[in-house]
């Protein structure tokens, strides 16, 4: 059975975490779970591509950063990734104000693209700053806001929920080559 290619594009601030992200994911199985070290990937690298494996066939997922040597607009991708840093405000503030508007002003199949909002950088989550914490719940209202499909979190650098958010990015990808699309029904999921 031929390779199925899923491109997968993830936008967001400069150092919300992406290349972390993308270098965990890239360790495997035992780095979804925070016990490997992170050999951090180069942007010069990208597509960075993983395959994955179901019962219904082989999976190309290739990823790509804001960061990359192409200019990203002119990608046609299957999936978009919207990533914030959970420590910084105005992070999460930009995904309303530039993040999800990009993606509607570049690609013509926004009505039908997926979108997941990723909060990155979990484990900075402070409880001593009242005015820079962002709990899930405020980063799921913000997801739904902007009319999102899903939202998830996780550390890349402890590996806190990274399984399951990297589960649910390629459960959403796989669905994008299917005759019902990738959008989840009803609003945005929060996992």
């Amino acid at each position: 059975m031929d390779d199925m290619t899923v491109k997968i594009l993830l936008l967001g601030d400069e150092k919300v975490g992406k290349t972390t992200f993308l270098s965990r994911i890239s360790g495997g199985s035992s780095s979804l779970e925070g016990h490997a070290p992170i050999t951090l990937l180069r942007d010069i690298d990208q597509p960075f591509v993983f395959e994955i494996r179901n019962r219904r066939g082989v999976y190309r997922l290739e990823f790509y950063d804001t960061s990359s040597p192409e200019d990203w607009r002119l990608l046609e991708p299957d999936l978009v990734l919207i990533c914030y840093d959970i420590s910084q405000r105005l992070s999460l503030i930009n995904m309303q104000r530039i993040w999800i508007k990009q993606v509607h002003a570049n690609f013509r199949t926004s009505d039908h693209l997926p979108v997941i909002v990723v909060g990155l950088k979990r484990d900075l989550r402070s409880e001593t700053d009242p005015n820079g914490i962002i709990y899930p719940q405020e980063g799921h209202n913000v997801s739904q806001e902007m009319r999102v499909d899903k939202y998830v979190e996780c550390s890349a650098v402890t590996g806190e929920l990274l399984k399951l958010a990297f589960e649910e990015i390629c459960n959403t990808a796989v669905r994008t080559i299917v005759t019902g699309g990738g959008q989840s029904e009803g609003g945005c999921l929060m996992l």
